[in-house]
């Protein structure tokens, strides 16, 4: 469920009609709804009522300060995965204590900063990041708290650029050797292990492939604590998916997913850690564009837009689909067209979707993206010289820009020609 509702024929975020930004703003923009963000978040918290717990906002799928602080106020933790990450939840408020340190591949310099910033915990990938990691504790003095994340060799079953949970993917270690890397782990004296992490994979549409993770997870707390271990933490990842088209059927809810939890580790006695952010972010944002021309072609007729791949890079990535949606809303007799969606950039790529069926428009329309919170606007980039777009954020009649476009010349400008030219 989202709040971008059509009221009187016309489109809206929330209370805020989507001409009214426009006429603001300009297109295209993303566009996100913090009625959505936060139904969201207590979706999961919720889920996990019984238990002590910490919903841990994934922000790689949305890092704007704006959605950072609005999730932190409602009492969220961040999944970090680089420093700049981390630095940008530390700016919006959150505490250090509510701070997970992730990713594949951390810089000396990355875990220099959380040594002495302060981390809730660091998830560690392999042997030799643990080893620089108890290094850097040790000469700050400090005791980091972590948890090893294992590699569960699990199939998730989605996209393969988005699965991290098989043994070919470069996500921490084999479970095989859990055991191992838990007892040289154990000796280091700047670490305080205290749990397992485990992450299977982005956009997960069934339940099995966590809870046969889940299950590996369970075993392997049983045996670290017979080997002396005090695991009292897991850090259970994110991964679930959302409905981008209505043809997906329906997919398991937070409720399921807490349920199937329970029924997973609840015995554990563990402090659950979870990380969502593609179903907490996905569903509360739009990506609004304007019809530059409609182009027949020789075959096809071409809707062209003013978005394009650089501002949502997931359809040419992933061969993502984004439900697109006219912002006037269509009467029940409007004429339908059949639509290659494309964007303006120089690329055969920058299409959005083939054999769209839509109703029929003209230049200067607008429409919408739907699901395009998350991976929408932290993938975008420059390329061809388009400025970044703008972010906005709703809160029920209100909006405010919370990324303005920069000017070509602020674009430009960052260029630094060498003295010599």
């Amino acid at each position: 469920m989202d709040h971008f509702i059509y009221h009187d024929g016309i489109l809206h975020a929330e209370k805020v009609p989507i001409p009214g930004i426009v006429a603001q703003v300009g297109t295209p923009f993303y566009v996100y709804s913090t009625a959505t963000l936060e139904r969201h978040f207590y979706l999961f918290d919720d889920a996990l009522k019984e238990f002590d717990h910490l919903v841990c906002y994934a922000m790689k799928a949305a890092s704007n300060q704006a959605i950072i602080k609005t999730l932190a106020a409602l009492g969220a933790g961040m999944d970090v995965v680089s420093g700049g990450e981390y630095q940008r939840a530390i700016s919006a408020g959150v505490p250090t204590d509510r701070i997970i340190f992730s990713g594949v591949g951390k810089t000396r310099a990355e875990m220099e900063m959380i040594v002495r910033g302060g981390v809730r915990q660091v998830n560690i990938e392999s042997e030799a990041e643990m080893l620089i990691l108890d290094e850097i504790a040790q000469a700050n003095s400090e005791k980091v708290p972590v948890a090893i994340r294992v590699n569960p060799d699990v199939d998730a079953k989605t996209h393969s650029k988005i699965a991290t949970g098989k043994s070919e993917n470069k996500f921490g270690i084999p479970i095989s050797k859990a055991r191992d890397v838990y007892a040289m782990a154990g000796k280091l004296k700047g670490l305080d292990v205290i749990g397992i992490d485990v992450h299977i994979g982005s956009q997960v549409t069934d339940l099995e492939p966590f809870a046969l993770a889940y299950k590996k997870v369970a075993e392997l707390t049983k045996i670290l604590r017979a080997d002396g271990h005090d695991i009292r933490r897991l850090d259970l990842g994110g991964g679930l998916g959302i409905p981008y088209s209505r043809s997906n059927g329906p997919l398991p809810l937070p409720k399921d997913y807490g349920e199937m939890i329970g029924r997973e580790v609840g015995h554990l006695g563990c402090e659950l850690e979870i990380e969502p952010g593609r179903l907490i972010a996905g569903n509360a944002g739009l990506l609004v564009s304007s019809v530059i021309y409609i182009k027949q072609g020789e075959e096809r007729k071409f809707l062209i837009l003013d978005a394009a791949m650089n501002d949502l890079v997931r359809p040419a990535m992933y061969d993502a689909h984004h439900e697109i949606i006219p912002v006037k809303e269509p009467n029940d007799c409007a004429d339908s067209v059949i639509f290659d969606v494309v964007g303006p950039v120089c690329e055969t790529g920058d299409t959005f979707a083939r054999e769209c069926t839509l109703t029929s428009l003209k230049d200067g329309d607008l429409v919408a993206f739907r699901s395009a919170g998350a991976y929408g606007a932290v993938m975008a980039s420059e390329y061809n010289s388009r400025p970044l777009i703008p972010e906005v954020l709703v809160k029920d009649d209100q909006f405010a820009i919370i990324r303005p476009r920069p000017t070509l010349e602020e674009l430009i400008n960052r260029d630094k020609l060498p003295p010599w030219l």
